[in-house]
């Protein structure tokens, strides 16, 4: 008879064995094969960004699979996945902007207690981060320099507590064929921190020129 104390760790692990039951064959070899945060990574890289040419969408890593393509919230569910496949919490990170530009979303890892992060992005900026860490919050202000658009402001604000996906039915945003539209919506909704002070906001200097030409960067071209 399992003790009071590894109920929630038993719940959790019979939980993973049920999603990946849902996996197809090609799926489940897939995941196998990315059994640490850098083979996510280098598999996502792998894949065009998506520019939803047909308009918006929110794929379940099942539909990014057959699609061939991602965007950041996209990359950010198949690592997540990919990382509850091999016994990670799948867990989540939304860095959440000024109005007039966009949030990024990554998916958290953890390797000797320090944090890392996968990144599914276009530009030679927001990318992966290695396990160095030691919290979230160090983490999320790594990205705070990178975040800048063609004016030269600095548009990185808050970010998210860790979101932790296995709270939520894998068929419903694993192997989901509709929009995860709730999804997106629960974690802009989820807890949110401050990056920098309000006082410290106003003083924040505009990047440099040559800073700002790395926005020029893209990984795949639109056309």
């Amino acid at each position: 008879m399992p003790s009071e104390s590894n109920l929630p760790r038993l719940y959790y692990y019979s939980a993973m064995r049920q999603w990946i039951a849902l996996l197809q064959k090609d799926e489940r070899k897939l995941f196998r094969t990315l059994n640490t945060p850098q083979k996510i990574q280098d598999y996502l890289d792998t894949l065009p960004i998506n520019f939803e040419r047909n308009g918006e969408t929110y794929m379940s890593p099942r539909r990014v699979i057959k699609a061939g393509i991602a965007h950041c919230f996209e990359g950010a569910l198949f690592a997540a996945a990919a990382l509850w496949f091999h016994g990670q919490r799948p867990l989540i990170l939304d860095l959440r902007t000024v109005p007039y530009d966009e949030d990024h979303v990554v998916a958290l890892f953890q390797t000797g207690g320090l944090w890392g992060a996968i990144s599914k992005t276009n530009h030679a900026i927001l990318r992966y981060r290695d396990p160095i860490y030691k919290t979230v919050r160090e983490l999320a202000i790594s990205y705070f320099h990178e975040y800048m658009l063609e004016n030269r402001k600095k548009t990185l604000r808050e970010y998210s507590k860790p979101f932790n996906l296995s709270r939520y039915s894998p068929a419903k945003w694993i192997t989901a064929e509709e929009e995860l539209h709730w999804l997106v919506e629960a974690l802009d909704t989820s807890p949110h921190f401050p990056i920098v002070p309000s006082s410290a906001l106003r003083k924040l200097r505009l990047i440099s020129k040559p800073e700002a030409k790395i926005l020029e960067i893209t990984e795949w071209p639109r056309d």
